[in-house]
């Protein structure tokens, strides 16, 4: 079990009520919980089912040099790199408008 963090925006109802199932909602679009990889991994299946054109970033507690670990559905400015091992995020620039 490993503590697990989603954050949600934009994404439909559906999803929002099947995250509840199994983690605390703590603000809008905020879950927290403590899963199993296997639950982990069919909460991300769900989220890639569902989430349709919101983004969604799930962070989870795991034995690396940062102690997490993090994956992204959606189209965000922040976007995850590897940098030798390391998750990192980059930022694109902001579109002018």
């Amino acid at each position: 079990m490993s503590m697990l963090v989603v954050v949600t925006e934009n994404v439909p109802p559906r999803l929002r009520g099947r995250l509840a199932v199994w983690l605390l909602e703590v603000r809008a679009g905020v879950y927290i919980g403590d899963t199993s990889r296997r639950i982990r991994e069919m909460i991300w299946e769900q989220i890639n089912a569902l989430a349709e054109q919101g983004n969604v970033v799930m962070a989870w507690a795991t034995n690396t040099e940062s102690g997490f670990d993090f994956q992204t559905y959606g189209s965000n400015r922040r976007m995850p790199v590897d940098w030798d091992g390391l998750r990192l995020v980059s930022f694109l620039p902001v579109e002018n408008q």
